[in-house]
């Protein structure tokens, strides 16, 4: 039976402050936990005023110590930007702290523009060392060799579970070679869904690790009591996504009614294109459109993700998305039997 999980952007809402954008994060986190949930990610952006998570093991830190069983990690940490010996540290950190409870998800993007890039102190050819630097952060979470002069203290021995993130064939690749988990970026970038999907499985190589291909599938829901409501708060995302495009990014806008009075044609059609991995409407819209992206991809977990800009309607839109994946979860246990 598919596990759920949620993707966490801590979106700084129009009218709020990134304080307001944190407390929302632990309050979802509490939400979801108490939902079934299994994960609750939080993802790397720096130079974003929409956007609370830059420091994002604190964030996971902060989380964890709000929360009590749900799985609390990074969806993820731009790699480039860090150097592994430095995340090794704060990630085994927090797993010493909250010991199985604490994922690490990579990215090979910066998450942000070239000059915020280069303000990270960090060389911009770092991508090109993303493998490596994948290496070097998974030899530093086990457990020291006798002869180890570098170590993660604390870090070595937590065997933080990291998975590869990425939305092209790259990290399917990297994911599959390794032997560990993969997450698409779906949810925002869907063009090589299906190829990642089957590269990674065609070409995965059992580790210590795993030993079969993991793959998790993202996706937006915006789910509200009626089809109206659930397209109505969807609104806040498309205007977000269409500001990032044309170069305004911002706090995360209030729903509107009409959305193509604030996006011209051409913007709304690459939105669409972008969002195209969501569910969207009432509870029973948003179960049979989650069902069916199940069925077309076969995913081993979904991560569940939803920049909407009202907090009560922001739980509830997760209560709804738990609800539909619980009836899922039944179909496929009778189906089982």
């Amino acid at each position: 039976m598919i596990p759920y999980s949620v993707l966490d952007l801590s979106p700084i809402p129009e009218g709020g402050t990134a304080a307001d954008a944190l407390a929302n994060s632990l309050a979802l986190a509490q939400h979801a936990e108490a939902l079934g949930y299994n994960r609750f990610w939080l993802a790397e952006h720096h130079n974003m005023t929409g956007i609370a998570s830059a420091a994002t093991s604190v964030v996971i830190g902060f989380v964890a110590g709000g929360t009590k069983t749900i799985r609390v990690g990074s969806g993820g940490v731009m790699l480039p930007n860090h150097a592994p010996l430095v995340i090794a540290e704060q990630f085994g950190t927090l797993a010493t702290l909250y010991p199985g409870r604490i994922d690490l998800g990579l990215g090979r993007a910066p998450g942000t523009d070239m000059n915020t890039a280069r303000a990270l102190r960090r060389s911009l050819d770092n991508s090109d060392n993303f493998p490596q630097d994948v290496m070097e952060l998974l030899a530093y979470f086990a457990e020291a060799g006798p002869n180890q002069r570098v170590r993660a203290v604390p870090g070595m021995g937590t065997n933080v579970p990291v998975w590869i993130l990425g939305s092209s064939l790259y990290g399917a690749q990297l994911a599959a070679h390794l032997g560990l988990p993969y997450a698409f970026a779906s949810h925002f970038a869907p063009a090589a869904l299906e190829q990642a999907i089957e590269v990674y499985r065609a070409t995965f190589q059992p580790s210590e690790y795993l030993e079969k291909p993991y793959f998790m599938l993202a996706m937006n829901v915006f789910a509200g009591e009626t089809d109206a409501e659930g397209r109505r708060i969807r609104t806040s995302m498309e205007q977000a996504f269409a500001n990032l495009r044309t170069g305004q990014p911002g706090p995360l806008p209030r729903a509107v009614d009409d959305i193509d009075a604030v996006i011209d044609p051409r913007t709304r059609a690459g939105v669409d294109e972008a969002l195209a991995v969501s569910a969207t409407g009432s509870p029973q819209t948003v179960a049979r459109e989650i069902a069916a992206l199940v069925d077309r991809y076969t995913p081993d977990e979904i991560i569940i993700t939803g920049q909407i800009h009202d907090q009560a309607a922001r739980l509830r839109s997760f209560e709804i998305a738990a609800e539909a994946m619980r009836r899922l979860r039944s179909r496929q246990a009778a189906a089982a039997e």
